[in-house]
């Protein structure tokens, strides 16, 4: 069986009693994310060279990025592996998150792998349309949603920041509410990335501050004494969290600006949707808003930017959206760009820990 993998043999081998520990799998996961990554990058990047699944540059986004053209994309299919890889070696595969986790991965990491393939490897000049692309993604998060509405240990309230005994029941309407969390993550990071290395610093930021959420979510001490919402079982997914990091990390080595590699859809998707549906798992939905803060001010400069565009018949806010092309358009080196937005997300993050105790 599946399951047979790393985490049961803490129940045979004394030796490996560390295993029962969430902790100890969650750093000996990272690492494996994170190995994988840089070992199997090298390889991976020559192959998508040899394919010629090269980036292709728009002429109406800033001239700097023209340079860019022809650079591999499709690198998210490399996180994609490093973290299911991980997962099947360091979680509890009996845990009924950890396939809610999968589904919702794997799903939108198909979905990005079927668009970038259309237009990398097909020559299909749009891939897939837009509104295919948000409907199976949204069908997606729906049956996640679904999922969890059906489990029975799982509660449909909602947890708001800095209010300790405000919860209002969802009831039905949370399968939605889940779905749109999903679905709104998974497109606010696939609109971040757009310079090199900028949406994967705030995804290992985003993720290692919901290992935090997720380990006192999943302590029934911790969390009484936090007075957050218990959810049995979400602890193992803090092993998750780190996993992402990991793997974030060893593709960054690569993303780095000059970028050998970009994620695609594969990746920005796939990341996008395993943050959104880590925080509904932690019930830490709202919170999202602030630890994925960076993320929700790229889509929301989009949305305002083609709002206003529209009323005013030409009109624009910012230079260019997203914004972080607005600040290129500025003047601001790109890698100015990149380390202010990650500082931003830091920034954020470390509020956002602190409504632990605000509340």
């Amino acid at each position: 069986m599946l399951y047979h993998l790393l985490y049961p043999l803490h129940t045979t081998l004394a030796a490996f009693n560390v295993f029962r520990y969430i902790t100890f799998r969650t750093i000996y996961a990272s690492l494996t994310a994170f190995l994988i990554c840089f070992f199997l990058g090298p390889w991976m990047i020559r192959k998508l060279r040899e394919m010629q699944v090269g980036q292709y540059i728009r002429d109406d986004g800033p001239q700097t990025h023209l340079k860019k053209a022809g650079t591999p994309t499709m690198g998210g299919t490399l996180i994609l592996v490093a973290v299911v890889s991980s997962i099947l070696l360091w979680m509890d595969l009996l845990n009924f998150y950890v396939w809610v986790i999968l589904l919702a991965v794997v799903g939108n990491g198909g979905i990005g792998f079927m668009d970038d393939y259309l237009m990398q490897v097909k020559k299909r000049s749009k891939g897939l349309s837009a509104r295919q692309k948000l409907a199976l993604q949204f069908a997606v998060a729906l049956l996640v949603g679904f999922m969890l509405y059906l489990h029975p240990a799982f509660d449909t309230r909602l947890t708001l920041p800095f209010f300790k005994k405000v919860s209002p029941d969802l009831g039905w309407g949370y399968i939605l509410f889940a779905a749109l969390v999903i679905t709104g993550t998974a497109n606010a990071v696939n609109l971040t990335d757009g310079l090199d290395g900028l949406a994967i610093g705030p995804v290992i930021v985003a993720s290692v501050t919901y290992m935090i959420f997720a380990y006192v979510t999943g302590h029934v001490r911790i969390a009484e004494y936090l007075q957050i919402n218990y959810v049995p079982g979400s602890g193992e997914i803090s092993i998750f969290c780190g996993i992402l990091a990991g793997a974030g990390l060893g593709f960054l080595w690569f993303n780095a600006y000059p970028a050998q590699v970009f994620m695609g859809d594969v990746g920005s998707l796939s990341l996008g949707a395993a943050i959104g549906t880590v925080a509904v798992i932690t019930k830490q939905e709202i919170m999202l808003v602030l630890v994925g803060g960076l993320f929700v001010i790229e889509a929301l400069s989009v949305i305002f930017q083609v709002g206003f565009f529209k009323i005013t018949k030409g009109r624009r806010i910012f230079r260019m959206a997203p914004l972080h092309h607005h600040f290129e358009l500025k003047g601001w080196p790109e890698p100015k760009v990149i380390v202010r937005f990650w500082i931003i997300s830091v920034a954020l993050a470390l509020v956002s820990l602190s409504t632990l105790k605000l509340r």
